[in-house]
């Protein structure tokens, strides 16, 4: 999958410059005994996985402007690693807004992203990146959403938004103007990192 930089002809009702959101769930965390939910950290898969979502931006062109990511311990590593694999650091702000958040109070938040972020990514946790996904690519009539969003990636994430994965959406306009229903849903990846077999 390649992340094109450049957005589809017509996402959306609102005209002006091409926006683009990635959504990275938190790779798989482990369940220590007697620690804090907020303070779990990457169990072995996740310490496996993070560095591959972090070469699949690399490889497929996605790098962000400005990366706001929940504070709780198991999204700032997946972060942490991810960025590792990327070419040149990111701005990255830690949003305590992000932890525990639904879909329209992660929407409240995109709300707020500066005017000259063209493509942002958000580390945070499911089920409220899975519901904010599914809140901007609604569907309209049982078919596509208004921006036309590719039916079989919205129901892959129906099915399932699993740890470590990135949902990329496009549209024309400002942060301040997304609306739900208005947005291009165009992909779905779940990078995975190998098992070492010794």
């Amino acid at each position: 999958m390649q992340l094109s930089s450049e957005s589809p002809q017509h996402i959306g009702s609102a005209g002006g410059r091409p926006r683009r959101l990635l959504v990275l769930r938190h790779a798989k965390s482990a369940w220590p005994e007697g620690v804090a939910d907020r303070d779990r950290p990457l169990g072995p898969r996740g310490l496996r996985d993070a560095p591959a979502a972090g070469r699949f931006l690399a490889e497929n062109g996605g790098l962000p402007d400005l990366v706001l990511c929940s504070p709780a311990r198991r999204a700032r590593h997946t972060w942490e690693l991810a960025a590792a694999e990327l070419d040149s650091p990111v701005p990255t702000r830690h949003d305590a807004r992000l932890y525990g958040a639904d879909g329209p109070e992660l929407l409240d938040v995109l709300h707020g992203v500066p005017d000259e972020v063209a493509t942002l990514l958000l580390v945070g946790h499911n089920p409220g990146l899975e519901d904010l996904i599914l809140l901007l690519a609604a569907e309209a009539d049982g078919a596509a959403g208004t921006a036309g969003t590719d039916k079989d990636v919205l129901d892959r994430v129906r099915t399932k938004f699993p740890t470590s994965a990135i949902a990329v959406l496009t549209w024309y306009g400002t942060w301040t103007d997304l609306r739900p229903g208005e947005v291009h849903l165009t992909d779905l990846a779940i990078p995975r990192g190998v098992r070492d077999s010794s």
